[in-house]
């Protein structure tokens, strides 16, 4: 008999009254997080019946545009590392990298 745990991970959005998010908290007990603030949330599912990603992509209405240029590349990074460790197509991967430094030079995050 194997012993399983459960892990959660819970976000909550606070709504104006035009739905528009004003503050997400998430918490993530066995990671030591609880109600941690941010600013923006990219969540991507993937539904194996249908062979579909569903995502959810939330931010605050604070959020500063330079900030979230940098979240997006920061994603775009994570991604390509991720496909890396997930394929081994290590060919693939590079030429992600290779648009994650062309992105980042387009928009002069790095300095």
């Amino acid at each position: 008999m194997s012993n399983t745990h459960i892990s959660e991970i819970k976000f909550q959005i606070e709504l104006d009254e035009n739905k528009v998010p004003e503050k997400l908290l998430w918490s993530a007990e066995d990671g030591g997080v609880t109600a941690e603030e941010a600013k923006a949330i990219m969540l991507s599912i993937w539904d194996s019946n249908h062979k579909e990603s569903m995502r959810i992509d939330l931010w605050t209405k604070d959020m500063p545009v330079d900030e979230m240029k940098i979240f997006f590349h920061q994603t775009l990074v994570a991604m390509s590392e991720t496909f890396k460790r997930a394929t081994n197509d290590e060919k693939m991967a590079d030429t992600m990298m290779d648009f994650c430094d062309y992105f980042a030079e387009k928009l002069e995050l790095k300095k």
